[in-house]
This record gives C-alpha cells, structure tokens and sequence, in this order.
C-alpha cells in the first residue's frame, strides 16, 4: 500500500507553579481570592527543517524553549505579569514568547480536571474533564465476546467548547447529565441500548450542543488506555500503550547524550477514523486494534529500535512515522501516532491535514 504524505508535529511540555488572583468574577467566587495551581504548559507545532541543530534535536530544543518561558511564571504571582491571568490569557502570553517559526497550539492546563487550548489559528477552546461510575454492555457483540458480559468503567468526558463561555457554565450544563450517568447502568438511558464509547460520546454531544452551541468535541475515555472522541461529524478512537525500548541517535553531535545508548519508556497513541458500524456502533473494536498492532509492538518493545533496518535513526519522528507506515498495512482506518518519550514530549504524525481534535 502507498503511504500517503504526512505531517509531523513536535510536542513539549513544562509544568510550573504560581499564584493568581483573577478579576471580574461574580462576588463570592472562589477564584476571585488569591491561590494557587500547579499549571502544566502544553505545545505542540511544526518545524522546519534544520530548525534544530540535527535532525532528531528538535523535540529537546522545543522543551528547552517552553522551559525557559515558563520559568518566568514558576513560583510567582501572574497577575504581575500577566494582567487577569484565565488560562486562556496565560496561554497567549506563553505562546507569543516563544518566537516559534510557524503557527502552534498551546494548551495550559490549570487542574488536572480544566483548562484551556489554543488552535493552530489563536483560537481559545476552554476544556473539562468530568469522571463517572457506570456499568454498561454491548448487546450486538459476537458471542463470547468479552464486553458482551455487563460490566463497568470509571469513565470519563472531556468536553471541549469555544472560549464564548466560562468554565462553571460548562459545569451548569454537565451536572444534570452527571446524574444520570454515575452510579448507574448506561444501557438503561434513553438512546444508550448500545453504549460503546463512539455511541455515548454521540449522546453526550445531542444532549451538550443545544445549551452550549460552541461545543467543538466530546472525548469519552473508556479507560485511560482508550477512548472515543467526536466533533459532530466524525468519530475517532485512540488506544494507547506504553513501550520500553532503546535508542541512539547517530545524526546527534559528538558530546550529544543522544548519541550515547539510551532509553525511553515511550507512551504511544494509535488513532483511527472510522464510520460506525451500523451493528456494533464502534468504528473499530478496542481489542481488535491491540492484537493487528501486536507484530508491531513486539518489533519495538524491549528491543533496540534504532536497530531497525529500515529506520534511518532513532528520532521519535522517525519512529512515530515508521509505525504509521508499518500498522497501515494492518490497520487502514489508521491516521495518526503519537509517540511520548517522557509526558508531553514527543512527535505527532498524520497523514495529511488530519484534524487533531480532543486533548493535547
């Protein structure tokens, strides 16, 4: 099969700690008053080539970067830098500090449970994360298939809606539909006889959109490993895993740590895009994806990658856009890898303009 072309995109990430004090607040807000988070910085963009040093050198030359914008912040009070400091707000302070060559998308995230993304565009997209204990089982499955049995998940929903609103008018919009997810059995609810992540993350979207119109994604995590998101036209999954492998990058400098052998347990994102099937209701079975990638994993996993013939280094590009390449031949719906070395650190590749919509 041809590889059609792809696009690679870098990705860096930085934590920081600060105080804050945010203006024009109902009174009474909570945060109104001065406190404090632990913020994590979220970038991702493209680069050209030679933008680094050597080819490979880019994802550390990306996080040096973020780094030392965020160190301006750490352990400091942002509103002396940063007049009312929303997230939204210190995401374009960061984002135009950084001086980067091309457009990029710059997340903040203030608690692990809200914050903010900023598109390729400058475009603010406030984000939530809400959990849920449900029970749930797919009635359509073949017989003997596990999720056929009733069962359940701590689910979660990240919703992601543009910045025309505030965060406790998402959370007005979710509590009504919070009671009736947690503590009880999807299948029970009008619309969820066949609850997979693709088909709930589609009713959660029917149910959000007409109180919060600028809606732009609904992602359903099933569990922390895979999920389902969807931007009212297309549905995708992902399933992650995790891969402990070595590496040397010989197109690094002499002195380079990179050059020395090294290693890295990669976090590693496959997603798909699928139309659902009008039976199952998935685009692709969850179990499905993991046993077509097993060949591909056990190539990578607990071996030196940068061994591989047909790899020209071991830069994480260079093996996110192998994988992508070899799990086609297995997995056509595939259209995107991510591939981690450490959080946030890492490269994205697509075939083409692939919309990357849900979580950074």
């Amino acid at each position: 099969m041809t590889m059609p072309p792809t696009r690679t995109l870098f990705n860096a990430s930085a934590s920081f700690e600060a105080a804050r004090q945010l203006v024009a607040l109902p009174a009474g807000h909570p945060s109104g008053r001065l406190h404090g988070h632990g913020f994590v910085a979220k970038l991702r963009c493209a680069l050209p080539t030679a933008w680094a040093q050597f080819e490979g050198g880019e994802i550390d030359r990306l996080r040096d970067q973020l780094h030392a914008r965020v160190a301006l912040l750490d352990h400091s009070l942002l509103n002396e830098q940063v007049p009312n400091p929303t997230d939204a707000h210190l995401a374009r302070w960061l984002r135009d500090g950084l001086a980067l060559p091309g457009a990029a998308e710059l997340g903040v995230q203030s608690t692990p449970q809200r914050g903010v993304q900023l598109n390729a565009a400058g475009q603010a997209l406030l984000w939530r994360r809400y959990a849920f204990q449900s029970a749930h089982r797919l009635p359509n499955v073949p017989l003997g298939h596990k999720c056929g049995a009733m069962h359940g998940h701590g689910f979660e929903a990240v919703l992601h809606v543009r910045a025309s609103v505030s965060h406790d008018d998402i959370d007005a919009v979710w509590a009504p539909l919070h009671c009736q997810l947690n503590y009880g059995c999807l299948n029970d609810l009008p619309g969820l006889a066949n609850p997979t992540s693709e088909v709930l993350a589609s009713w959660l979207w029917e149910h959000i959109l007409p109180q919060l119109p600028g809606l732009a994604s609904v992602t359903v995590y099933e569990t922390g490993s895979c999920g389902a998101v969807f931007d009212g036209v297309l549905h995708r999954i992902w399933k992650e895993m995790t891969l402990d492998a070595a590496v040397q990058l010989r197109h690094a400098p002499d002195g380079s740590g990179l050059r020395r052998l090294h290693g890295h347990t990669y976090t590693l994102r496959l997603h798909l895009a699928a139309p659902l099937d009008d039976v199952l209701g998935w685009a692709v079975d969850f179990s499905d994806v993991k046993a077509a990638f097993d060949p591909i994993f056990k190539r990578l996993d607990h071996q030196a990658v940068h061994e591989i013939a047909s790899l020209a280094d071991g830069d994480t590009a260079g093996i996110a856009r192998w994988i992508l390449a070899q799990a086609r031949r297995y997995l056509p719906q595939l259209d995107r890898v991510d591939l981690f070395e450490t959080p946030g650190c890492g490269a994205t590749v697509t075939l083409g303009d692939v919309a990357l919509a849900g979580p950074m």
